[in-house]
């Protein structure tokens, strides 16, 4: 009799599972990477890259006119192609990037700008990537494009010269 209960019981737990399995599977998860657009920058606090006793927060994107925020990594292979890109923007262009540093070793970031150059004003730490999640990214290079605080672009995956040539378009 007890064998009958266990073997009722298992059947019971596995069609249960089996169930939950089903409906997971045909939920539909249609991911929209643009979610934040034409969205205000969410509340966010970062620990400063140069100064660990100092905190970056949405503020200071909130109080620029027009501004980049660019998600990298040293470890990030698409980050390096498109850093020359986000040289020229900050030395031909004078647009202010403020980086966000994404689950990165802070020594391996710090030798990454000086063999490569610093594109950022600032530079926000994300070691958990936390902060990525709360913005709608879900990896390395992201670029978002603020002005006075609203997310009005963002580009998935590494910039090129089209996508220089769409945010000159939108600082005009």
């Amino acid at each position: 009799m007890n064998q009958k209960y266990k073997i009722v019981i298992l059947g019971a737990t596995t069609v249960i599972i089996f169930i939950l399995f089903l409906k997971a599977i045909n939920t539909d998860k249609v991911y929209q990477p643009n979610q934040m657009v034409n969205k205000k920058i969410p509340e966010i606090i970062l620990e400063d890259f140069n100064n660990k006793n100092s905190k970056i927060d949405q503020n200071i994107f909130s109080q620029k006119d027009f501004v980049l925020i660019n998600i990298w990594a040293s470890w990030c292979v698409p980050c390096l192609i498109e850093h020359p890109f986000l040289m020229s923007l900050k030395n031909k262009n004078k647009i202010d990037i403020i980086g966000i540093n994404y689950k990165d070793e802070n020594t391996n970031a710090q030798n990454f700008l000086k063999k490569y150059g610093n594109p950022y004003s600032r530079i926000g730490v994300d070691k958990k990537g936390e902060v990525t999640i709360q913005l709608g990214a879900y990896g390395v290079p992201e670029t978002y494009v603020l002005k006075k605080g609203l997310i009005i672009f963002k580009h998935i995956g590494p910039i090129n010269e089209d996508i220089v040539n769409k945010i000159l378009e939108l600082k005009k």
